[in-house]
């Protein structure tokens, strides 16, 4: 991975300035964690581009930009291109002349080639900037799943910018911001903002799989890629092991293209399926021959440690554990959003910020994990309560059809004698089966009850249908609800919930926060474009979350693996934000929460008095905690 910048005067129509210089050094420098091993800047009259460079392919000629042979036309990037060599060589016959052994020349010849279907050709993870002098165009395009993240805005005098993160656009000194209403309500409701929108005014986010051109005709952006199904009944009927052995097939092939590098590459094992296949198999490509990284937990409830020892024992690998505590997680809050660059739900990402400065400190740069297989193959208990309520919904009257529930959640009967009313939360909804967002209308319900800690004045500005749903609404696929059920849910999560929270606050911007480089081979887009086309029943099988996968995995995975119960990935929230960090518990007192005026101040101070107290907080509680802590750290690192 890198850090890229640019700004265009497509407005303006002015040649760029020594001001001008200045800013993009600016804005490039505030990538440097992105980019330690080296930095470049290039200007052409009307433009101005910026990188910082992480080397891991062709670590002495891979600098950038690079250019075409006229050098017309130029490019900056951020990722990699995992096909580079394959693509090299088709272009070569095409009478394509190469300088440099990289990934990142075989772009800008790409898109000599191929014109705006270059993407088509690419496998890989990127955020693009193309300079095509010739047309006096920028192209910035953006990988298919929304591992790397690219941001932009247009600048009140009309001219454009954009960068890797959000914070190269604030130190221009023409951009305007501020917390953004709709952005605020979207993610305390969804967890996620639908792009182009963020939680900043006049900031935008550049949409997984999307092109956009800017030029002085105006800006233009168009979707290449998208997550596709089948129609409910249109599914082919093939044997189970011919799904199997194509599953693996490109797996293992989307593991050996992530190898490609010149410095050595690692893996994540957290002790679930999805890290331990990957090892498997990397195992078995290696002949063992890597090490692996996980994270242990003091509190046992999150504690995953004792399954890592099992997989490393299995592969008989080197693996090098980091154990993170309350203070760790702590401490590191205000690094982590402030990489994050939006407010947080969990604390999960902070013990990944540790984890990858461990790696770091092995002097690695690339780590493979196992991010998109929960998407792609049905893992997530979200798709199997939707499951269980359309089953209810069938017979509303049934007292035996949400017990099903107990199947996932054993807790809740408990919770029901504490007056939890856990069949009436689940039942919130549950006959409206035509409804897009039957699966994830429970969570965010759950979710909206954060907003009640809002300032009442922000609460005024707040409208669920116009901030949240219509928008989201609009974006779906005209063919959506013509989807089998587990489909629409697996594209809501894979849509929002993936790019915006998982390999964002929790994968890309804690990885490279270090300098580290994550490679997620379950999001190769020839395994997801394949895996779509599986029947539904082969992924969740009964109750049985990734059937197919887990029938993959027995090859490369120790029983015990297989038959454990799915633990999510989670870290502790409440006694991490009551541990003793006094920024934090300076910002959630009176002073600043009547200075920044974002919170209900009586509600703000009974949560964190709770949360300081004996008492345990429930799961909302916890959520609006981290919730509240996070804006405030992200309104103080960014908006004073």
């Amino acid at each position: 991975m890198c850090g890229i910048a640019g700004l265009f005067h497509i407005h303006t129509r002015r040649p760029l300035d020594p001001s001008d210089k200045l800013s993009i050094l600016k804005m490039t420098e505030e990538l440097i964690h992105r980019g330690p091993d080296g930095k470049s800047h290039y200007i052409d009259g009307l433009i101005g581009l910026g990188h910082r460079r992480l080397s891991i392919i062709d670590i002495e000629g891979g600098k950038q930009p690079i250019f075409n042979e006229d050098a017309s036309i130029c490019v900056i990037f951020n990722g990699e291109i995992f096909n580079f060599i394959e693509l090299r060589n088709n272009l070569k016959l095409k009478g394509h002349v190469f300088k440099t052994s990289s990934d990142t020349e075989v772009i800008v010849h790409a898109y000599e080639e191929y014109g705006y279907d270059f993407p088509k050709f690419l496998n890989g993870q990127f955020s693009i900037a193309i300079w095509d002098r010739n047309i006096e165009e920028v192209i910035l395009v953006r990988d298919r799943a929304g591992i790397t993240p690219l941001f932009y805005s247009t600048l009140p005098n009309g001219d454009f910018i954009f960068a890797s993160e959000m914070k190269a656009l604030f130190v221009h000194p023409l951009v305007r911001t501020g917390l953004d209403v709709a952005g605020l309500e979207q993610i305390f409701t969804l967890w996620v903002n639908i792009p182009p929108r963020t939680v900043f005014k006049n900031i935008c986010e550049l949409a997984p799989g999307t092109m956009m051109r800017v030029s002085s005709e105006g800006i233009t952006t168009r979707q290449y890629w998208s997550f596709e199904f089948p129609h409910m009944n249109d599914y082919n009927v093939i044997p189970i092991q011919t799904y199997q052995d194509m599953i693996e097939e490109l797996l293992i092939d989307s593991i050996k293209i992530r190898l490609r590098a010149d410095v050595p590459v690692g893996a994540y094992l957290s002790g679930g399926i999805d890290s331990s296949l990957i090892c498997g198999v990397l195992a078995s490509i290696t002949h063992n021959n890597f090490e692996t990284f996980s994270l242990a937990f003091e509190n046992k409830k999150f504690d995953e440690s004792s399954c890592q020892e099992i997989v490393q024992q299995h592969l008989k690998v080197k693996n090098s554990t980091y154990h993170v505590s309350t203070h760790d997680i702590s401490t590191s809050l205000q690094n982590v959003v402030r990489l994050a660059e939006r407010p947080l739900l969990r604390t999960a990402p902070a013990p990944m910020l540790k984890l990858s400065e461990h790696v770091a400190s092995k002097s690695y740069k690339v780590v493979l994990s196992g991010e998109g297989a929960d998407e792609i193959f049905g893992g997530y208990n979200i798709f199997k309560e939707d499951k269980i309520r359309r089953y209810w919904a069938k017979s509303p009257q049934s007292q035996l059809r949400p017990r099903l529930l107990e199947k996932l959640y054993p807790y809740i009967g408990e919770q029901d004698v504490r007056g939890f009313g856990w069949q009436y939360f689940f039942s919130q909804g549950f006959r409206d089966t035509e409804n897009p967002f039957y699966s994830h209308q429970v969570r965010w319900n759950n979710t909206g009850f954060i907003k009640n800690f809002f300032h009442a004045d922000l609460r005024e500005q707040f409208n669920l249908e116009a901030n949240v749903y219509h928008p989201l609404r609009e974006s779906l696929p005209n063919n959506f609800m013509k989807w089998h059920p587990l489909s629409r849910s697996q594209y809501l999560e894979a849509t929002l919930f993936l790019p915006g929270n998982l390999l964002s606050s929790q994968g890309d911007r804690m990885l490279m926060g270090n300098s580290i480089e994550g490679r997620f081979p379950f999001l190769d887009h020839r395994l997801i474009d394949f895996v779509a086309t599986i029947p539904p029943h082969h992924k969740l099988y009964g109750l049985d979350e990734k059937y197919i996968l887990k029938k993959v995995a027995s090859k490369y995975v120790p029983k015990q693996i297989l038959a454990r119960g799915k633990q999510p990935y989670r870290a502790p929230i409440q006694s991490s934000l009551t541990s003793t960090n006094p920024q934090i518990t300076a910002l959630l007192e009176e002073q600043k929460l009547k200075e920044f005026g974002l919170f209900d101040l009586k509600r703000a101070q009974a949560l964190t008095k709770k949360a300081n107290s004996s008492k345990t907080c429930s799961e909302r509680e916890e959520m609006a905690l981290i919730g509240m802590a996070s804006l405030q750290l992200l309104h103080h690192q960014f908006l004073t």
